[in-house]
């Protein structure tokens, strides 16, 4: 923790060079850097769960990084996860990887802005489709405070929205009807067809070039009656850089 508080007072000294140059380029990950966050997960209207996570880089080429996270203090062994470059999340997305997450465009200026956009077909049993769009903008340095110290930092916002089309349903109803003595069954099948529904999303990333990646992070999603359904947060706690 010493250290850590050390290299956050050296970043704050040299805040001056960073409002200076207006531009915080892509950064030099290595081997061996890590760092540790508190992630906060938070879903309605009850559940709240923390924990303490442990990302480490294996390595990094010139258009990924490759790196392991598990819980601090697990004997679990840890996932191996891969990023890009610039941090961006990767999943498979109808059968082809994907980005559905880039908080970071190197380099990055205020006000410099892009957008994302991808369509899931059934990413669950609920949804036929679902459509995930979200504008980022770069903006101002903040003074943000987690538990590894006080830091300035660039502000990556996100505002978007999701489009789901339900899957049709189907919907049997049986009666029994009486006629001239004789009994019979009735069946009577209703078909629904597709409906849309609506949410929308926000994401802010709090980057430090010295740190190499967010020092915070919060990613929130509502639902189609506009209220929060679920937030995730995370902190950094601590961190480990490699020698240049």
């Amino acid at each position: 923790m010493k250290k850590t508080i050390t290299v956050a007072v050296l970043w704050t000294i040299g805040l001056p060079l960073l409002v200076s140059a207006q531009s915080a380029p892509s950064p030099a990950i290595k081997g061996g850097d890590s760092w540790t966050y508190v992630d906060t997960f938070e879903k309605a209207p009850s559940i709240w769960r923390q924990t303490h996570d442990e990302v480490t880089v294996l390595r990094a080429t010139p258009s990924h990084i490759y790196y392991t996270s598990k819980q601090s203090g697990s004997t679990q062994v840890p996932s191996e996860v891969i990023a890009g470059a610039d941090w961006s999340r990767e999943r498979n997305v109808n059968g082809a990887e994907m980005v559905v997450n880039r908080p970071f465009v190197f380099p990055l200026s205020p006000g410099k802005t892009w957008n994302l956009e991808y369509t899931e077909l059934h990413p669950n049993k609920a949804f036929a489709s679902q459509k995930w769009s979200s504008q980022y903008r770069v903006g101002d340095i903040e003074t943000v405070e987690v538990p590894a110290g006080k830091f300035q930092a660039i502000k990556v916002e996100a505002e978007g929205e999701w489009v789901a089309q339900i899957e049709p349903t189907q919907t049997v109803t049986q009666a029994v009807q009486m006629q001239q003595g004789d009994t019979a069954m009735i069946t009577h099948a209703q078909k629904t067809g597709p409906v849309q529904v609506t949410g929308r999303t926000y994401k802010a990333f709090w980057y430090v070039p010295e740190i190499g990646r967010w020092v915070k992070s919060v990613e929130e999603y509502y639902g189609s009656n506009g209220v929060r359904n679920e937030r995730y947060t995370a902190e950094l706690e601590s961190y480990k850089r490699s020698p240049e």
